[in-house]
């Protein structure tokens, strides 16, 4: 009994031995969703950016500090001869130890660190667009493989579709039905077939390295998958929906709103460095040889204030005014870029779902019901091998436009999603 167990323990390790490395290379699927969410974590272009507003979020520590006091010592009346023949170098040297301070006035500090929290709500604001775009890539890429997927599946039930003719033809042959000639015409044929799933392959590979790229992953291609569905819907919400969503949700048309008020700050800060910051200073002095032996020790104290006579920063104030009205001109072409990019899209997805509507509904059953027909009655001897050869070659131009046709469907809601800022069309 203890050799049974020992032999079937040896066999459990053995096993999973051998099934470790296989589930190591299993073929890991990623939907949309999960997909979405590793490439916001791993891409290196949206994960560089994000530390750039890291750097503006640093940045107002600097524009609140407050400027630095000054501390400065001076000596003076230190003797380099003899008195009466006695060497005394420090008797009647004197000593101001001082210390001073600018004040800023006109709260410069306080609009220097709101004009610095602006500048990081704009880098934000960009970053969240340059994620927007990023994704768009990402999701066209998506699309894109799932294309070549169902392409892929289609060419590999085409082509087995075709065998079965293919046997069939051959057996018709033996028994005298057709002549050698269409057996070799329909033979010949296969090869489109096999062209056609090569072709499949190469572009649903090449599509999986862009993802892979996009997501900076070495997993190996045989490795990666995604999963999805590929489909249409045939409703649309109203194009006035998607325009009021894009107006709250567009993170370019935000920055722009934000880069005038933070150019309207600007102006304000400009006229504050245009006014006059006094620097207030203090001193103690000690000087040994004062004639009044009571007034060895002092203190002193001054104000210093600048004259702005001819400096006033009236550039700046100048150049932040024309700054101001040159946002205003930038929100306006935002807000008509916003307009245009969502009807655009909408037009394409309204185009898109008129089309495929005839094919679900009508064209894909008749296209198969027709090549059906025509197989079964050149089987039956009753049609002509062209007129079978044209009904599998409608038979495929039909499924292929259908597929490329919701992959167009697809990529347009995708540029609808892009249009209005955030994800609107699954």
């Amino acid at each position: 009994m203890k050799r049974i167990l020992q032999s079937l323990s040896l066999s459990a390790v053995t096993a999973a031995f051998f099934l470790v490395p296989a589930q190591l290379g299993a073929q890991q699927s990623l939907t949309w969703d999960q997909l979405k969410a590793k490439f916001e974590a791993a891409n290196p272009t949206l994960k560089a950016d994000a530390l750039n507003v890291d750097e503006m979020k640093a940045a107002e520590i600097t524009a609140y500090l407050r400027p630095n006091p000054q501390f400065t010592v001076g000596v003076d009346g230190t003797q380099i001869v003899p008195n009466n023949g006695a060497w005394q170098p420090f008797s009647g040297t004197d000593v101001q130890p001082s210390i001073s301070y600018m004040h800023e006035r006109e709260h410069k500090r306080e609009l220097r660190l709101q004009n610095a929290k602006e500048g990081t709500q704009i880098a934000g604001s960009q970053h969240e667009d340059l994620e927007r775009n990023l994704l768009f890539n990402l999701r066209s890429q998506f699309v894109q493989t799932l294309q070549a997927k169902a392409v892929l599946e289609l060419a590999k039930d085409d082509l087995a579709y075709y065998d079965r003719i293919i046997e069939i033809s051959r057996t018709r042959f033996k028994d005298g039905d057709i002549p050698r000639v269409d057996l070799d015409r329909i033979e010949l044929l296969r090869v489109q077939y096999e062209q056609e799933i090569q072709t499949a392959i190469v572009n649903l590979r090449t599509s999986k390295i862009q993802l892979l790229h996009l997501l900076n992953d070495r997993t190996p291609v045989e490795q990666f998958d995604v999963t999805g569905p590929f489909d249409f819907a045939d409703s649309l919400k109203p194009l006035d929906d998607f325009r009021q969503i894009a107006l709250d949700a567009r993170p370019d048309l935000r920055s722009a709103l934000e880069s005038l008020q933070q150019a309207q700050t600007s102006h304000k800060l400009a006229i504050a460095n245009g006014s006059t910051d006094p620097t207030f200073s203090a001193w103690y002095t000690w000087n040994a040889s004062n004639n009044n032996v009571n007034a060895t020790q002092t203190l002193g104290a001054s104000v210093s204030i600048p004259l702005r006579i001819f400096d006033r920063n009236q550039g700046e104030k100048q150049r932040t005014l024309i700054d101001i009205d040159r946002n205003k001109q930038l929100t306006d072409a935002a807000r008509a870029q916003v307009f245009s990019d969502v009807d655009s899209a909408y037009a394409q997805v309204e185009s898109s779902v008129a089309l495929l509507k005839p094919y679900k509904a009508q064209y894909r059953d008749q296209a198969t019901r027709v090549r059906d027909t025509v197989t079964y009655a050149y089987n039956q001897g009753g049609a002509s091998l062209v007129d079978f050869l044209n009904a599998q070659s409608d038979y495929r131009t039909v499924q292929l436009a259908y597929l490329q046709l919701i992959g167009s469907y697809l990529t347009a809601a995708g540029q609808l999603n892009l249009a209005v800022g955030r994800e609107v069309i699954q």
